[in-house]
Parts: structure tokens; sequence; C-alpha cells
């Protein structure tokens, strides 16, 4: 049995691993100050895992959280281009000065390894598809060019001061418990739930955008595959975690419509500030070195996201 700590343990991806962790009988503790997160994503599981109410910017809290750790799930950060367009310096202390104090914690702890939650917007939007790990970062908002020098302290702490150290760079990933109330939430989340209330969902921009949607359970056992890889073939290395499949916007509205029974069409809007045009992820490297394939298809991920808001809501 090993300890995990999970840093963001109230968002939707924070909280699936947990569940998933404990469903293997692992030991969990959890960090979030629900700036993002939420508290009914872990109401049911509390007395379930060592949980602490504290911020990644304080250093003390994450010395704390880190004692006796044996893996790091660093899932914290403010998760959102738009906002980070509104309000870079807040992005950037949450989404690298946080990360450096859990790196720090982590480093002194002497935990075996952090995995970290990278994104694909490192990309930017650069014409070739699909984005490959070897391919030079040009990132367009302060959002993603935080979640890049992060990558950068990922690896630097492995080379500077032997922490195992890998980067799992999500592309659009989607499930149960994302949060469809705010602004910022993912598409899906906020097409599924205004369509199952029979309201009109809205495209910003043409909707011929394309996404590689990645099931939160693709995540969860790319995060758990990362912890256990040989060091050879994990450490210090930078993954993608997808499917290898786009889908345009109009394309899954059409899917959802077939899902959800939703009898109208979506309303447009403009294109959203540092928004990137197509995703599409080459995951043959995360196969390679950490053994990973997806476990959930993109059609059956819906099935099980919208059949999961349907009784939520």
């Amino acid at each position: 049995m090993a300890r995990y700590l999970i840093t963001g343990i109230g968002g939707f991806i924070g909280s699936s691993l947990a569940r998933s962790l404990l469903s293997r009988g692992e030991q969990v503790r959890g960090v979030d100050n629900f700036s993002t997160g939420r508290h009914e994503n872990v109401a049911e599981i509390r007395t379930q895992i060592d949980f602490r109410e504290a911020d990644i910017l304080d250093l003390d809290a994450m010395h704390d959280a880190c004692r006796g750790v044996d893996y790091v799930l660093h899932q914290a950060a403010i998760p959102s281009v738009p906002k980070s367009v509104l309000d870079p310096l807040g992005s950037n202390q949450a989404n690298v000065d946080g990360t450096v104090n859990v790196l720090i914690a982590a480093r002194d702890a002497k935990v075996k390894r952090v995995v970290y939650a990278a994104s694909s917007s490192a990309y930017g939007d650069t014409p070739t598809l699909p984005k490959h790990e070897e391919m030079t970062p040009n990132p367009i908002s302060p959002y993603a060019v935080a979640k890049l020098a992060s990558e950068h302290y990922m690896i630097s702490f492995f080379r500077c001061y032997g922490l195992e150290t890998v980067s799992l760079r999500y592309f659009n990933i989607f499930g149960p418990r994302q949060d469809p109330s705010s602004p910022y939430s993912g598409v899906l989340a906020k097409f599924i739930t205004a369509m199952l209330r029979n309201e009109q969902p809205t495209i910003y921009g043409d909707g011929e955008q394309s996404r590689d949607f990645t099931y939160i359970d693709n995540a969860v056992e790319a995060n758990l595959l990362a912890c256990k890889a040989p060091a050879g073939e994990a450490a210090g290395k930078v993954f993608n975690v997808a499917t290898g499949r786009r889908v345009t916007l109009i394309e899954t509205f059409k899917m959802l419509q077939a899902i959800t029974a939703y009898k109208g069409q979506p309303a447009y809007g403009p294109e959203r500030s540092g928004d990137i045009k197509h995703s599409l992820a080459d995951i043959s490297k995360a196969a390679r070195h950490l053994g990973y394939k997806p476990l959930v298809n993109f059609e059956e991920g819906l099935q099980r996201t919208v059949e999961w808001y349907r009784k939520a809501m």
C-alpha cells in the first residue's frame, strides 16, 4: 500500500484520481483551497482520505502535506485560458509559483515521484497535426505559458535534485463532476447540462475547431502508469495523454443531440481569446514508455458523462 498526495483533489480530475486509488486500496491525502474545486466532489469520500484545506502557495502547508508521501499527483491549477488572459498574474501565481512550492516540498520529503498535470496548450496553434512531444512549444495564452514553465521546473528538479518527475500533457479531459457552472468550464460540461435542460448551448467560433477529447478514465490510468513506470522510461519526461482522434464541436453537438434528445440548434458567439483551432495528439510515446492506451473511446465517454449529469441534475 502506497500513500498518494493529490493536489487539487476537489477538482473533477483530482477527485476521480482519489476514487480510483481508494478502490485499489491505496492511502490518499488531498489538498485543495476550493478556488476552483468543489466540496461536493469529495464529500462522499471525505472520511476515507486525509484531507487538508490548504493553498499550494503556502509552502509550510505543502511541506506538511508531503510528509510521509510516496507519490504526488499535482493537479491543482487555475485551469482556464480565458481567465488567464484576464488575470495573467493570478494564473502565474497558482500555476507556476504553486508548482515550485509543491516541488520543493516533495524534494524535501524525499517523495518517490511527482506526476504533473501539464497541458496540450503548450503546443499552441501550430498547424502540424498530430502534436508530438518533440515539437517546439508555441504557447499562446498566459495559462499555456505557465503550464509549460512548470513542465520545465519538473525537468529541472529531476536534473538538479534527482526528484523523479513526469509531466502529462492533457488533451481536453472531460467526464463526471466537471463543473459546468463557471464561464471558464470545459465545453462538454456546458453543452451537456444545457441540452439536458433543453437550453440552447453556445459554440464560440464557427464550430469547425476540433479537439482530442479525452475521457477522465484515460487520464486517471495515465497518472497511475506514470507513477509506476521504471525511472529510465519515465523520469524527467513529458507525455501526451489523449486518444489520438479529433472531433469538431459541430460533430460533438450532433452526437450529444442523439444522446440527450435535444431538438434545437446551437447559438454561435465570437471566438474566445487564446483558444486554438485544432488539437490532436500523437500518443505513441506514452504507449511506448508508460504502456498507456485509451481505455474509453469518445462516444462511450460521452454516454457515461451524459448519464452521470442526468442523474446529478
